[in-house]
């Protein structure tokens, strides 16, 4: 391969590379990335079966954690 095509390629990567950086940054300043209703509207609209199923399953999630917790409490590795 012959170097102006290594330099062109590095070239044009790196011109590639800053745009997609020079992007990042101004949606991160100009806010296309916050959604301060996102989570508002997600409660907002979900149905009160949708809402005990979360509730149920953050309780067996306890549960579990709670039986975790008893076992290694008891547990003593062999001599």
């Amino acid at each position: 391969m012959d170097g102006w095509v290594v330099a062109m390629m590095l070239g044009a990567s790196t011109l590639l590379g800053a745009f997609g950086l020079w992007a990042l940054l101004w949606g991160i300043r100009s806010g296309q990335f916050d959604d301060h209703k996102k989570f508002l509207d997600g409660a907002q609209f979900d149905s009160e079966e949708a809402l005990n199923d979360a509730v149920t399953m953050e309780r067996k999630k306890e549960d579990i954690l709670k039986q975790k917790e008893k076992r290694e409490k008891g547990y003593a590795p062999p001599d």
